[in-house]
């Protein structure tokens, strides 16, 4: 099985690469859609997961999961493209704020980005990595030849990746040189992180974000990318960095820590639902009954 997605992945890239960038957009739209329409039962489980956390009625969530498998399938061909439209991404995303990071990065503590996997989180780190030494914690695929293929897209725009269990070491490295850190926080810990809520509901978080800030007074900045209205273009959202109601350094307190960072996560994705990629998996798997 692993072959076919393989072989499937660079048949796409191919496809992908020598249409018009909207005539391919339009093309993954097209592809998202079609899956949506024969995974039924991975569908109903995100649909019951919307039901469950937004408190919205079944019709309203089988049009946001939808959006999402819509999205999803625009992202692929986004991000399959980038090697092609790598040094124009400027023509696809703006950055909203950049004196923010700019000014964080200035206190020469390294940054923590706080993000999510909301709309194409790969244009978010590829535009990042133009102007900000940029780190990206990810995990590794089952197959190692999608990992390489992520790791190369990624290192278009001069992103260092940080293996997701295995580089603790990087992610020291990168904070005590001064650099940028980004941290995708919005899936489920298991074992390993605190419960806290998650759009309303008990979730394990992980805890490394919290602890890192602790350890190296790094300012945890969120950043947030959004699809525009046109369906083609982004807009990078950068925010203040967060700090803890008490006046405590941010992190000192881990569980608190948390929270605001998943606080803002959700904010996110009630503003825009249809662009959140995780409906389709079990975010609450170690804490609500049912989700797996």
């Amino acid at each position: 099985m692993q072959n076919f997605y393989w072989y499937t992945i660079c048949v796409l890239t191919r496809i992908f690469c020598a249409l018009p960038h909207k005539s391919a957009v339009r093309l993954g739209d097209f592809l998202g859609r079609m899956i949506w329409l024969f995974s039924k039962h991975k569908v109903d489980k995100a649909e019951q997961r919307c039901v469950r956390s937004l408190g919205v009625g079944v019709t309203l969530a089988r049009k946001i999961v939808l959006g999402s498998y819509r999205n999803i399938g625009r992202g692929v061909a986004e991000t399959l493209r980038l090697r092609k439209i790598a040094p124009h991404i400027e023509r696809y995303v703006s950055l909203e704020n950049r004196e923010i990071l700019q000014n964080a990065l200035d206190a020469g503590k390294g940054v923590i980005l706080l993000l999510g996997h909301l709309d194409n989180w790969e244009y978010a780190n590829n535009y990042v990595s133009r102007y900000f030494p940029l780190n990206v914690v990810a995990a590794n695929q089952r197959d190692h030849r999608i990992t390489e293929l992520l790791m190369k897209i990624r290192s278009l725009g001069g992103t260092h990746n940080v293996q997701k269990g295995q580089g603790l070491k990087g992610a020291l490295r990168c904070l005590k040189n001064g650099e940028v850190l980004c941290i995708l926080l919005d899936q489920d810990a298991k074992d390993q992180g605190v419960i806290v809520p998650f759009l309303g509901l008990p979730a394990s978080t992980p805890v490394g974000i919290a602890k890192l800030a602790a350890r190296f007074g790094s300012a945890v900045v969120p950043i947030h990318i959004v699809r525009n209205p046109d369906g083609f273009t982004h807009t990078l959202i950068l925010e203040p960095p967060l700090s803890d109601p008490s006046g405590a350094p941010f992190g000192e307190n881990i569980e608190t820590a948390v929270r605001i960072c998943n606080d803002r996560i959700s904010s996110w994705i009630l503003e825009h639902p249809e662009q959140w990629l995780i409906w389709l998996y079990p975010r609450w798997a170690s804490t609500v009954p049912g989700d797996r």
